[in-house]
């Protein structure tokens, strides 16, 4: 019964990203109209946007591969599997024992390689750009977020996401500057992850300047629609992943019960519309960056992660 129970309450978190992703979407962007003092989409217009593209018809350019075809399904599944192994509002599920943090960034490095392959496919000049400025920010966001995961799992002795909640709830942890280095190296890694401001701006189609965009600029149809849906399911990853590693208080363990699990799902629902709406300000308060200061801007997260792991490796030697 307790095996039953365990496997409905991964399914039900499965679920819950797989339906919430778009909604936080639509809060960040309803936000940010109401900085600009701007009416603003609906909360559930981007929903409406995923149902509209799933009833347009397909379009393909004459050369495109079979890769340019499944690649939407690959970014997506990819993407999904990554965001349901996080730990949302329980921890020590089903598939907890693969929710490693290695696996996930894994995971998202496969959707990035396939996605740049995809805005190769077609050979446009906007799609080669996108993809090789996606492999440039990826040279440097992937190392930075090892860094950090390396980090974490020196601290609490496992890469695995359910045990570092664990530890990082637990009193032994403290005020550290460790930490404090690999969470501002982890948001400015999901920041030029996610093609937010200041690295792209997703609002945009600018074409000298985008990135995310440009790679996807020849997809229409329900290939656009699995995509954006991946791009949405990616932004709650990161959430998900700094509120269960940095802010894991309110995460109901397995067996608790529904009273755990009801806590912990409202401890999530409030992350997400915090760490939303601090997104959305960020992006509100700050101007987009040269293309060319991305790498500066990424080096940066690199070298706080670095500095996190050895600062954190000397004190634990001493």
């Amino acid at each position: 019964m307790a095996l039953i129970l365990d496997v409905l309450v991964q399914l039900a978190q499965l679920i819950l990203v797989l339906a919430i992703a778009p909604l936080l979407t639509g809060y960040i962007r309803k936000v940010k109209a109401h900085l600009l003092r701007r009416r603003g989409p609906p909360l559930l217009q981007p929903y409406r946007d995923l149902m509209k593209l799933l009833r347009k018809e397909v379009v393909l350019a004459d050369n495109a591969s079979w890769l340019f075809r499944v690649a939407p399904y690959l970014i997506f599944s990819t993407t999904l599997v990554a965001a349901a192994l996080v730990p949302t509002f329980a921890t020590g599920l089903v598939l907890s024992d693969a929710a490693d943090l290695i696996a996930i960034v894994a995971l998202l490095g496969s959707a990035r390689f396939v996605l740049a392959l995809a805005g190769l496919d077609v050979g446009t000049s906007f799609g080669g750009i996108g993809s090789s400025r996606e492999m440039m920010i990826a040279s440097l966001a992937e190392p930075a977020m090892l860094m950090v995961v390396f980090t974490l799992s020196l601290l609490a002795g496992s890469t695995q996401l359910s045990s570092v909640s664990a530890f990082m709830h637990g009193p032994e942890v403290g005020l550290r500057v460790s930490l404090a280095m690999s969470l501002v190296g982890l948001i400015m890694v999901a920041i030029a992850e996610n093609a937010r401001i200041p690295v792209d701006n997703p609002a945009t189609h600018l074409e000298l300047t985008m990135i995310h965009e440009a790679m996807i600029l020849e997809y229409s149809g329900r290939h656009l629609a699995v995509i954006e849906a991946a791009a949405s399911l990616k932004l709650l990853l990161y959430l998900s992943l700094i509120g269960c590693v940095f802010v894991p208080w309110g995460v109901a363990v397995a067996g608790q019960g529904f009273a755990a699990y009801a806590i912990g799902l409202g401890t999530y629902v409030a992350k997400l519309a915090v760490a939303g709406f601090l997104l959305a300000v960020f992006e509100t308060v700050t101007a987009k960056m040269r293309v060319f200061r991305v790498s500066d801007f990424l080096g940066a997260a690199l070298m706080l992660g670095l500095l996190a792991a050895l600062l954190l490796f000397v004190s634990q030697s001493v």
